[in-house]
């Protein structure tokens, strides 16, 4: 059996990448401005990535498939 979930979080996603960023860009060491500068050009790049997955950036599609015991996120173009 086959069957489809759909997850709605809105500030999910963005929290998750803006984290993930300071993270990463606050270990560079970078002066404040300078940091602040890229962690919003890589905020902005990651979360264009995601819009793959994401449908406005808080919907996620994922199928189930309880034969084959897989689960697989769609994309966002499977959404519409």
């Amino acid at each position: 059996m086959k069957f489809r979930v759909q997850l709605k979080d809105p500030d999910c996603l963005s929290d998750a990448i803006a984290d993930a960023v300071d993270d990463r860009v606050d270990a560079m060491g970078l002066p404040g401005d300078e940091a602040e500068a890229v962690k919003e050009r890589r905020i902005t790049k990651v979360s264009d990535l995601c819009d793959e997955w994401f449908r406005y950036g808080e919907y996620l599609l994922i199928e189930i498939d309880t034969d084959a015991k897989t689960c697989v996120v769609l994309s966002a173009k499977e959404q519409k």
